[in-house]
């Protein structure tokens, strides 16, 4: 029920923001559309974003981390996620997690080999901060 009103929270500030465009990746990691961006005013040098993560099936991201918080909701499929010393845990269609800012995200992936998975993530970071930065090897 938490995670519900963090969502209903995050959704709430969504409909303040404005459009900001899309971010592909190459075809063979997920696609990242940033659907809006707007200036945190009660909370200065940050921002606060929404975006969607695609997977085709088997779809991988790389490892990566995030300087802010983020909040993933499980629009389509199932998503394997992996954060910092945490087990893996599948979730699906309707479930969400949080990542504290500077969590190491160690997996994140399209659980199956033949659907097609998408997460509605809210994330507030920075106002220079990046969506995410790839882990060294």
């Amino acid at each position: 029920m938490k995670s519900l009103k963090l969502l209903a929270t995050a959704f709430s500030c969504a409909a303040l923001f404005i459009c900001f465009g899309t971010q592909a990746h190459d075809a063979e990691h997920e696609k990242v559309t940033v659907l809006e961006t707007h200036p945190m005013l009660n909370a200065p040098g940050k921002k606060a974003m929404v975006l969607t993560v695609e997977y085709k099936p088997g779809q991988v991201s790389i490892p990566h981390s995030h300087s802010g918080s983020a909040i993933a909701y499980v629009l389509e499929g199932e998503v394997i996620s992996r954060v910092n010393d945490a087990k893996a845990i599948t979730y699906k269609a309707g479930q969400t997690w949080y990542e504290p800012a500077g969590s190491k995200h160690y997996e994140s992936r399209n659980a199956s080999a033949s659907k097609p998975a998408k997460l509605l993530v809210f994330i507030l970071l920075d106002d220079n901060g990046e969506i995410l930065t790839p882990l060294p090897k």
